[in-house]
């Protein structure tokens, strides 16, 4: 009897699946499969660090199947030719999936899979996956068809009465020989896990999250978490936006019953509006496949003429350029796998205009470093934050400033940079100030204990800018951009700022 191959990629969990429940509805017998694919190991942008992750959330999956009734099979190797021993050893009569919007190497994997599948008559389903919509002919309609989805009925584990049986190993990365780094703080993998941390979130985290989500330190504890969980498909975006209206609403007509209600409502109306976000840039993926590779904008990146320079990149990676807050963001991300949304911005900030580094190089050095890799928000980020878009504002950031404001104790940078641990507060953030006797006395000596800056700050910020806005000149580059726009611009309505605001400027939702 022909089998129905449920192919689990990013979307690891067994609610909301809806590939799982209509393989439980066939009458069929189901192979669930996770396919671990060395081929992808080797692509620039991958780190084991996501593949450990992955398969770690596939395990716990295993269980929450197995009670289901159902094997997770785990595999190793190319797909299509996984795909093709399954189907001559069972014959398969449906590949069911969700759709995958992820980088060039998985874009041009699924059309490999497609035509084998056409080749050999086997048909291929794919469900929409969170807030992508596939063959969108306009970005008019996304957002309508986005939030329909969003309100569709969540669903549980299903049920299966005829599943094939796995006996196999679970494969390890050690036995194909790549070996992910420890990380610090690593969360807790799996579909439970992820359900968890989105309740302690909703219920006991989040009230400062709207305030607390720029600071590097507070958005450890009052961020959501959810990113890792998301990446790996571990936890539905529907069910996370669900559940974040109901809390809402529940607060809303509880109001005596919350401590400062207004302000969990702001925090948890902001994150609704950053899960929409995440939709919103993962959407210019699935509609510009090759964004991990070209530019949106060639001829602004061709103007731009950065070019790579080894030392300036080592130091910016490695976190130690002299400025210490930069530093410390570096050396968290390496660690930690993790470091909140403005710190990345200002991260990519530096390594664009005061390092003028090419976007490619340290976009795919970070990619690497995420343990949460989503690469549609990636090198969408990337493309802005390197201002190689053309329809973006420059967004060039003041590391120190940046310090000043969400360290200015400077505890941050003292547990990140201990080099730098008994430096006065006065001097932290700009330790090269400090008169030579203090830094004799302190055993930190800028130049040999810490380095000095490796560029002054100021002055290659404004020097990045102004070089960025000039690569925006000429005809090619304004009619790219305008294209840009049409094709990924944001079309949600304006929302007037309040009569403080007298610059009148009006805020977009994306």
């Amino acid at each position: 009897m022909p089998v129905d191959v449920v192919w689990f990629k990013k979307d690891l969990r067994a609610r909301d699946h809806a590939p799982l429940v209509s393989a439980s509805l066939s009458g069929s017998p189901v192979i669930c499969l996770f396919m671990l694919e060395p081929g992808r190991l080797e692509l620039d942008d991958t780190d084991p660090i996501h593949i450990q992750w992955e398969l770690d959330c596939a395990v716990e999956l295993s269980a929450t199947l197995r009670d289901s009734g159902a094997d997770l099979h785990f595999a190793v190797g190319d797909a299509v030719s996984i795909l093709e021993e399954l189907n001559q050893s069972y014959g398969i009569e449906r590949l069911l999936s969700h759709e995958e919007t992820g980088n060039s190497w998985s874009f041009e994997r699924d059309r490999r899979v497609l035509k084998w599948s056409i080749d050999k008559g086997i048909e291929w389903l794919e469900w929409p996956h969170n807030g992508v919509v596939r063959r969108l002919k306009s970005r008019d309609d996304w957002k309508r068809h986005r939030d329909k989805r969003m309100r569709e009925a969540l669903s549980d584990p299903p049920f299966f009465a005829n599943s094939i049986p796995f006996n196999g190993p679970i494969p390890s990365l050690d036995e194909l020989g790549f070996h992910p780094r420890d990380l610090l703080m690593r969360p807790e993998p799996g579909e439970s896990a992820a359900i968890r941390k989105l309740r302690s979130f909703l219920n006991q985290r989040g009230r400062e999250y709207r305030w607390a989500i720029s600071s590097p330190t507070l958005s450890v504890d009052h961020g959501s978490g959810l990113s890792p969980y998301f990446s790996s498909g571990s936890l539905s975006m529907k069910r996370a936006v669900q559940e974040t209206s109901s809390r809402i609403e529940w607060i809303r007509e509880n109001r005596s019953m919350v401590n400062a209600p207004g302000d969990w409502i702001k925090s948890l109306s902001s994150f609704k509006k950053r899960l929409a976000w995440r939709c919103h840039f993962i959407q210019k993926m699935e509609m510009e496949p090759n964004l991990d590779m070209v530019a949106q904008n060639p001829a602004i990146d061709r103007n731009l003429e950065r070019e790579l320079d080894n030392n300036r990149f080592d130091r910016w990676r490695m976190g130690n350029t002299g400025w210490p807050f930069l530093d410390a963001c570096m050396r968290q991300l390496r660690s930690t796998g993790w470091i909140n949304f403005r710190m990345r911005a200002m991260i990519m900030s530096a390594a664009s205009y005061n390092l003028w580094l090419p976007w490619k190089d340290t976009g795919t050095y970070l990619a690497r470093q995420f343990l949460d890799y989503e690469p549609g928000i990636h090198w969408s980020q990337i493309g802005m934050q390197s201002g190689t878009t053309g329809i973006n504002t420059i967004r060039a950031y003041s590391m120190t400033k940046q310090g000043r404001d969400q360290d200015p104790e400077g505890e941050y940078i003292r547990k990140w940079v201990p080099e730098l641990s008994m430096v006065p507060t006065k001097f932290i953030h700009e330790p090269w100030k400090m008169p030579e006797a203090l830094q004799r006395e302190l055993s930190c000596i800028i130049g040999k204990s810490y380095p000095y800056p490796i560029l002054d700050e100021l002055e290659s910020r404004k020097s990045g800018v102004s070089r960025s806005y000039a690569a925006r000149r000429g005809e090619e580059a304004r009619a790219i951009s305008k294209r840009v726009l049409q094709l990924h611009g944001s079309r949600s309505k304006p929302r007037r700022r309040g009569r403080g605001d007298s610059n009148g400027v009006q805020k977009k939702l994306f």
